[in-house]
């Protein structure tokens, strides 16, 4: 009895330290991280991710921080805040790739022919007065979040498309742009489809033009994280990557080609809903949920003739320096790059 009952302790204690062995891999591999995402349509690969477990599948347990806009995102990247994140390149995000701070690793929302995309909207006052069109917006005040922003960019082109001249007005929230273009102390502004085409239903702001038109292919949002989470944490950036794609798919497949017909899209903006248009009952978000479809990028495939285009315009306009460069600013080695 005694050899028996020793041969079941023994048994016991490997049972017991097998588990722990087990809970202490599990913890190991379940690392704490922190995304940062804008409350828009165009961030839904990263709700998904979350929502559907891609994340924690992945070894990762996401934190959600949100902004009201690109750059201090960037700086929240640089200063370990926030791990990773999907936006605009801006002015700060490019002098932050400068110093060594962050690189972006792919790429996230574009724009595509044949899908709707960001708008060019004006003011009822300015509409009234004869802006019907980006070509009649000359000396017209345009708002942006800040200097060297991705609505200055668009802005910038699409005023020298036409040959006009843009007064851009620093707003530093998109919230504070909506109020002004809608009171009228802003002329123009481009944004999403989400947010323009609701704008546009509420009679105080038209709609006059497409940013597409302009910037055919553009590569609106990229991803991006830390230069040493990049070239020090690979096997967690390279999951993340994966989780993201996940949600990208599940993303493309609802709302783009609708492979689950009208239950899958309802099935989608019932989980983006839960990030996006918060304040508003399901009824009245989901027709603006639905309006944002946008291509997000497969794989996180980035366009390097855009990013380079962007890259080349904030150097032409003095607001990054002239050592900047493809290399500094992206590691080509995490993602496909679209050509």
């Amino acid at each position: 009895m005694r050899i028996i009952n020793r041969l079941k302790f023994i048994s016991l204690v490997g049972l017991v330290l097998a588990s722990a062995a087990f809970t202490t891999s599990a913890m190991a591999e379940n690392t704490k991280i922190k995304v940062g995402a804008l409350r828009f349509t165009s961030h839904s690969a990263s709700f998904i991710a979350v929502e559907r477990g891609y994340f924690e599948e992945a070894g990762l347990d996401v934190e959600l921080k949100f902004f009201q806009a690109a750059q201090p995102m960037a700086v929240a990247i640089a200063s370990g805040d926030v791990d990773y994140a999907v936006t605009a390149v801006s002015g700060g995000l490019v002098s932050l790739a400068n110093k060594g701070a962050i690189k972006i690793i792919g790429g996230a929302l574009s724009e595509e022919a044949g899908i709707d995309g960001q708008k060019i909207l004006v003011s009822d006052a300015a509409f009234q007065s004869g802006v019907k069109s980006a070509k009649d917006l000359d000396g017209k005040s345009f708002g942006i979040t800040q200097s060297g922003s991705s609505f200055h960019y668009m802005a910038s082109k699409i005023a020298a498309a036409e040959g006009v001249s843009l007064k851009f007005k620093p707003l530093q929230k998109v919230g504070a742009i909506i109020g002004a273009l809608k009171s009228g102390q802003i002329d123009a502004w481009s944004i999403v489809p989400h947010i323009a085409k609701p704008l546009a239903g509420s009679g105080s702001v038209h709609i006059v033009g497409n940013v597409a038109d302009y910037l055919p292919n553009y590569q609106v949002t990229t991803v991006f994280t830390s230069t040493k989470n990049a070239s020090e944490k690979r096997k967690q950036t390279e999951s993340f990557l994966a989780a993201f794609s996940k949600g990208v798919d599940d993303y493309a497949a609802a709302m783009i080609d609708k492979t689950g017909g009208d239950a899958g899209v309802d099935e989608m903006v019932d989980l983006i809903h839960k990030y996006v248009y918060t304040d508003r009952p399901r009824e009245k978000a989901a027709p603006s949920i639905i309006n944002g479809t946008m291509r997000i990028n497969k794989g996180a495939a980035l366009n390097i003739a855009s990013i380079e285009d962007q890259l080349n315009w904030f150097k032409a306009e003095d607001l990054v320096g002239s050592e900047s460069s493809i290399d500094t600013l992206v590691d080509q080695s995490y993602v496909e790059i679209l050509k």
